[in-house]
């Protein structure tokens, strides 16, 4: 596989790292950045995995929560795990005690980092050349699972398709969660690829606290994003003005780096509207008017003393977050229509609203008549957990 196109690759990756280098150097000052950047680009507490085992890459908090039902049949292999983000590095790390948790380090360093695993399962769209490149010269077993192709993403995969037929011919079979994606990735030159739904459907959703529910209904922002805040409270307030009914808002900022800037907000319009405003952190206590949740891991917790859910990352054009843990707890649920990157999983979903912002207000009220959201698909994880269980010796 050290074609021409490889070293020119690696070379552009080498210019680009160079020219980057300010730009990382000052973002890795930023809280939300000081772990993972100097992780990825100057491999900084960034050990090579010692042990050939099975090796599992994902990018963020989602697809590190959706390994769940793979990883704990594993008995015998080393569990190795590599991520992109924070949020995915602290899933990874406190839900697999068993695993040895890395940043993956940019691609001009992978060939020198990368060591031979028995079988790399990489999710969803995690396309990295020299990953797979190096996995495939190195005797590394290379699946996708997961594997998925957004509409909105589709058409600039498709001016790159002499690219990812280079790339997908390192991996030995995808594992897609539509028939769409199917499709789109056989336009693209892929082979080898089966339908098995969407490996979050077998998720175990849990709580890992059982905090005491407020009396009345509980409203919560799940992982909200900027702008997101004030919508929901706004929307909140109005609510609260058409009812008689004690109610609360509990609100769960998905960048704990916002918790300050939201708490902040809430505050003033607590105060602007004799409300009473909480920290979670000082009081555990969820009987104020509006509440701050101003701790990491708490969601899922918050869901479960919950009636109305309002999922972030879809008033905002982020891409929606996964609708199935408010669905787990028996939520009532709203999004806002931005929900592109997550739009496979919201088709699983019924009796959930999707909206504009400006129906928030009527969506909470239709959400006081309407049944919980919940699923009816499932997802086959026997031929991914069969193959897991080949490279699952000592």
């Amino acid at each position: 596989m050290r074609t021409p196109f490889f070293f020119l690759y690696y070379l552009l990756s080498l210019i680009l790292y160079i020219i980057a280098i300010p730009i990382i150097l000052y973002l890795s000052f930023k809280s939300k950045y000081k772990e993972s950047l100097p992780a990825r680009f100057f491999l900084q507490k960034t050990p090579r995995f010692k042990k050939e085992g099975i090796w599992f890459h994902a990018c963020s908090l989602g697809e590190a929560k959706a390994l769940e039902p793979l990883i704990r049949n594993i008995k015998k292999a080393d569990v190795n795990i590599s991520v992109i983000t924070h949020t995915g590095f602290s899933t990874a790390s406190s839900s697999y005690k068993q695993a040895h948790v890395r940043y993956l380090p940019y691609e001009l360093f992978l060939p020198f980092w990368q060591t031979k695993q028995r079988l790399l399962i990489v999710l969803e769209a995690e396309f990295w050349y020299m990953l797979f490149v190096m996995a495939f010269s190195k005797g590394t077993r290379l699946v996708l699972l997961n594997a998925r192709i957004s509409e909105r993403s589709y058409p600039k995969y498709l001016k790159m398709a002499w690219f990812y037929k280079k790339l997908f011919a390192c991996v030995d079979t995808i594992y897609v969660q539509s028939l769409i994606d199917k499709k789109r990735f056989e336009t693209l030159g892929a082979r080898n690829i089966k339908v098995i739904g969407n490996i979050k459907l077998a998720q175990s959703i849990k709580a890992t606290q059982l905090y005491t529910k407020a009396k009345g209904i509980t409203l919560v922002g799940g992982s909200t994003h900027a702008g997101e805040e004030k919508l929901i409270i706004e929307a909140f307030l109005e609510f609260k003005k058409r009812h008689n009914e004690e109610l609360h808002l509990i609100i769960v900022p998905r960048h704990p780096v916002r918790f300050k800037e939201v708490a902040e907000m809430m505050q003033t319009y607590a105060q602007a509207n004799t409300l009473s405003f909480s920290h979670f952190s000082k009081s555990k206590a969820f009987d104020a008017d509006m509440v701050l949740v101003d701790e990491m891991g708490e969601l899922n917790n918050i869901y479960h003393i919950s009636d109305i859910a309002i999922l972030g990352g879809g008033f905002a054009p982020i891409g929606g977050h996964n609708p199935l843990e408010p669905i787990a707890f028996g939520c009532k649920l709203i999004s806002g229509k931005h929900i592109f990157n997550q739009k496979e999983l919201f088709s699983y979903v019924k009796d959930a609203q999707v909206i504009e912002e400006q129906n928030l207000v009527p969506a909470l009220e239709e959400a006081l008549i309407m049944p919980a959201a919940h699923i009816d698909e499932s997802v086959d994880l026997d031929e991914i957990n069969t193959l897991i269980k080949e490279y699952d010796v000592e």
